[in-house]
């Protein structure tokens, strides 16, 4: 097994740092190492100490959770906790890999989590091999699907639909497995039900993208990734 992500949280509301550090606990593949309750805590911690994971609030007294993310260019990856939803956009400006809106519920921080993991799997695979094609169970019989055939996959309860230059499979996986898969820079989850193929994308919306004449929804948690990808 691995060594645990070193997480640290920032956050002046004691009852928030309760929370995250009970989650954390939780999750043998994180180590809560440091907590502080302000900006300068938290840089003068940083300077010195290497982190995987931050957990950071937006609305701290003197220096706010944007300010600290502004004055440390090198900063950790961030999850930002928050009772304000309107940052959300401008914080994929900062590298912010998700937010927590508060109260924090179980089930959303291992949404976080499992972002953070994939972002980090996906990393390490670009950095080994070049994945041309996946395997994939359909019908109970593993498939290969190539890539450049792949246009975008919809989730489909357990299942998802895999929609490919010449047809459409039913693959026994779930959307976040294939997520896992896929070569991030190929392919980009722009809402919770669908990804898709960069290169395949005729046309972009602030709403929607069309592949093949099919217009598929952006969640507005993904617009910001999808127009820096887009950019590059």
């Amino acid at each position: 097994m691995r060594d645990p992500k070193k997480c640290i949280i920032v956050d002046d509301e004691p009852a928030a740092h309760y929370v995250l550090a009970n989650y954390i606990k939780q999750n043998p593949q994180l180590e809560l190492v440091f907590q502080g309750y302000n900006g300068i805590e938290a840089m003068n911690y940083l300077r010195e100490n290497t982190v995987d994971l931050m957990f950071l609030d937006i609305n701290m007294p003197e220096i706010s959770g944007m300010e600290l993310l502004k004055i440390i260019p090198n900063h950790p990856k961030t999850i930002l906790t928050t009772a304000y939803s309107e940052f959300a956009l401008e914080s994929y400006d900062y590298g912010v890999i998700d937010y927590l809106l508060k109260p924090i519920y179980f089930p959303r921080f291992l949404k976080a989590i499992d972002r953070y993991f994939s972002m980090e799997n996906a990393i390490a695979k670009s950095d080994e091999v070049i994945v041309n094609s996946i395997s994939v169970k359909i019908d109970g019989y593993f498939m290969d699907i190539e890539l450049d055939t792949l246009l975008f996959a919809q989730s489909f309860g357990n299942y998802v639909k895999l929609h490919t230059a010449k047809r459409t499979y039913l693959a026994s996986i779930t959307t976040s497995e294939l997520e896992k898969c896929l070569p991030e820079k190929s392919f980009i989850r722009i809402h919770k039900s669908y990804i898709v193929a960069l290169d395949k994308i005729e046309t972009t919306d602030k709403d929607f993208v069309i592949i093949k004449n099919e217009k598929i929804p952006v969640g507005i948690t993904y617009k910001r990734e999808l127009s820096d990808r887009l950019k590059k």
